[in-house]
């Protein structure tokens, strides 16, 4: 499926286009726009059907009470459906961003899929003990059959009815390729230690609430805590918060990919644990040391949600969202991780990050250079400790460049302008990928430190 993203006027983006791979890359220099992008991205993958209009009728509903059945047309659905949720979206940016009512009344968000097909499917299923619902392949209808004995129909109240068909559609099969994001933030290593005060933030609002008016909004009052931070952190406060709930389930990386496991634990060069008193502890490589989040290195802080997400958490179809994945790093460890990212994307992880790592660009263009049926390569590869499982295709990869360029036309413009946007990076299958900013700046540092070297002769 192709997924392609436009946004315009969102922080210092003017107008900008991309479209996911299985591994997508945003890169350039400071303050143009990189998080931004990030952030509504996830702000919309994250919240999408909240904002999903659908009008299921009295008439309609009436008439599943008296039928016992009701067919929805779903052929307006699809790509209906996301542009109307991405409209409702931008309306709140303001809240997804924590910024002031207004910032982004001149913004536009658009969530584009050209293979979203609501007829090839056949799926069936119920919503409690009252509603069935059921769909043929090649079908554009939904049915719906109410579950009750005759009479008691009135001991379900329409409004329950009404809701439960809304997360029927909402929820429908082919909207499973709409990816499922998670999000970590490049602010993630101070959450890894505060995570405990954060907590009892959380509990002293709770202790409000049980002495508030019973007419207060709680909802409300709950979302104080956080309230002056985006979205996307407040997701990562809230998944250091709840890492006792995760260590109970095994992500399908550990059943089927525990190598992948392996992997990871040798870049970040030992065991996360979690006790039964929600106590959290990095335990080093070949000792019995426990070490708290405060007494680690800022890398084990970069790495914990990241290292939770990979053992506990990840579907296969998801999305994992890294800000700055190099954040305290040894360029050692950067060529590893973006050797990781590429085996997730091989296994079905999609991957999304922001760097300003020249490591991480350059490992990927090697592991693109590599993945040919040559000989010579395959002796490089093996001699070099490469793993074919690491290997990625050029047309897996997107990357883009936040820089300033030259817009389209609008309407009414005799000339074009420049703003901020992002410029698509050429990837070549045999050359990988060119980063021009990048080079620009190694070329630089080569050139000084050659007349320095050789200057006087």
């Amino acid at each position: 499926m192709s997924l392609t993203v436009q946004v315009k006027n969102i922080g210092i983006i003017k107008q900008a286009k991309f479209s996911l791979g299985d591994l997508t890359i945003i890169c350039g220099e400071n303050n143009t726009g990189k998080t931004y992008i990030a952030y509504a991205l996830y702000g919309f993958l994250s919240s999408w059907r909240e904002f999903i209009p659908i009008t299921i009728s009295d008439v309609q509903i009436q008439h599943l009470f008296t039928e016992k059945t009701l067919k929805i047309d779903l052929s307006r659905t699809g790509d209906w459906i996301l542009s109307d949720a991405c409209e409702n979206y931008t309306k709140q940016l303001d809240e997804i961003f924590a910024a002031s009512k207004g910032t982004f009344q001149n913004s536009e968000f658009h969530f584009l899929s050209n293979e979203i097909d609501i007829c090839s499917e056949e799926y069936n299923g119920s919503y409690g003990s009252f509603l069935l619902f059921s769909k043929r392949e090649g079908s554009e209808e939904l049915t719906l059959t109410l579950k009750m004995e005759k009479g008691k129909e009135r001991e379900i109240d329409a409004t329950i009815v009404r809701n439960a068909i809304n997360v029927i559609i909402k929820n429908a099969p082919f909207f499973d390729s709409v990816p499922k994001p998670f999000i970590f933030s490049s602010e993630r290593t101070g959450v890894s230690i505060f995570r405990k005060e954060l907590d009892y933030a959380r509990s002293r609002l709770l202790d409000d609430v049980a002495y508030a008016d019973k007419n207060i909004d709680m909802r409300q009052l709950l979302s104080k805590a956080y309230q002056s931070y985006p979205s996307p952190i407040k997701e990562n406060i809230d998944f250091s918060r709840r890492l006792d709930d995760f260590v109970k389930n095994k992500s399908f990386i550990a059943k089927e990919h525990p190598d992948v496991l392996e992997d990871f634990a040798d870049i970040v060069g030992g065991e996360y644990a979690v006790t039964q008193q929600d106590q959290l502890y990095y335990i080093p490589r070949g000792t019995q040391t426990k070490l708290t989040m405060v007494e680690s290195s800022s890398a084990v802080r970069s790495l914990l949600d990241i290292g939770f997400y990979l053992r506990h958490i990840a579907e296969k179809r998801d999305l994992i969202m890294i800000d700055e994945p190099e954040l305290s790093l040894h360029p050692e460890n950067q060529r590893r991780i973006a050797r990781l990212f590429a085996r997730l994307a091989n296994i079905g992880v999609k991957v999304f990050i922001t760097t300003h790592s020249d490591y991480i660009i350059k490992e990927l263009n090697t592991l693109i250079m590599l993945n040919h049926d040559k000989p010579h390569l395959k002796t490089i590869a093996e001699e070099n400790g490469y793993q074919e499982s690491e290997l990625i295709k050029a047309d897996q990869v997107k990357v883009y460049v936040a820089e300033t360029a030259l817009m389209p036309l609008e309407e009414g413009q005799q000339k074009r302008r420049r703003g901020h946007t992002l410029v698509p990076a050429k990837i070549h299958p045999k050359f990988g990928i060119e980063v021009p900013s990048f080079d620009k700046t190694i070329d630089e540092m080569n050139r000084i430190q050659d007349e320095i070297v050789w200057g006087e002769e």
